[in-house]
């Protein structure tokens, strides 16, 4: 009897062991998750369209659909658009007619080191400067630059921004946050917030 259940828990393990081994494969080999849209789309083709865990919009929770698990955006239009690393943090807001009318979203799945996050913030920037975009109030907010200054600015948490227009359909606002630890006071981690809207579009102030 004994040798009879020892060999029944070893069926139980091993089946066990092939579905942990089954999913690991299925969550390998899963596409990555992504927000596809446009401003000014209804919000549940963009949840149709995407690849999400992007909620049913309802009254109580238009003003902040947001994803429960990482996911990249893209944002489609034929001109102006975009692609973004997956992200933990990603909200849309929808109007009371359930159009889509802004996104904002941290683009890293954690907080990340002063290297990586100025990857991103390149990256970002160069795509919108290829996609015809144009920086704004760059008196005081320039796009922002892989040099000491910036670094140092961002290691102080002075929060620099950068602003961006795409023609009179879109801006976007770029910035960036540093986080320390109590424990860790030497470890530096940065976290990026992008917030993506239509008009009523900032103006631009060449000195300011």
């Amino acid at each position: 009897m004994a040798i009879r259940k020892a060999g029944w828990r070893w069926r139980i393990t091993g089946a066990m062991l092939t579905l942990a081994v089954m999913w690991g494969g299925f969550v390998a080999i899963r596409p990555a998750d992504q927000v596809v849209l446009t401003i000014g789309e209804p919000y549940e083709q963009v949840r149709l369209q995407s690849r999400s865990t992007l909620p049913i919009a309802t009254q109580d929770n238009s003003i902040d659909l947001h994803v429960k698990r990482p996911a990249a955006l893209r944002f489609s239009d034929i001109q102006y658009g975009f692609v973004t690393p997956a992200a933990k943090f990603l909200s849309i807001y929808a109007d009371a007619h359930g159009y889509v009318r802004s996104i904002t979203l941290s683009p890293q799945v954690e907080t990340l080191p002063l290297d990586a996050t100025m990857a991103i913030l390149l990256d970002l920037q160069n795509q919108l400067q290829r996609g015809g975009w144009r920086p704004i109030l760059v008196g005081r907010h320039p796009p922002m630059m892989d040099t000491p200054q910036t670094r140092a600015l961002m290691r102080a948490n002075l929060a620099p921004q950068t602003f961006w227009l795409a023609g009179n359909k879109y801006q976007v606002s770029i910035d960036v946050r540093r986080f320390v630890h109590e424990n860790r006071p030497a470890d530096e981690r940065y976290l990026i917030t992008l917030q993506l809207s239509g008009p009523p579009l900032m103006e631009d102030r060449p000195n300011e």
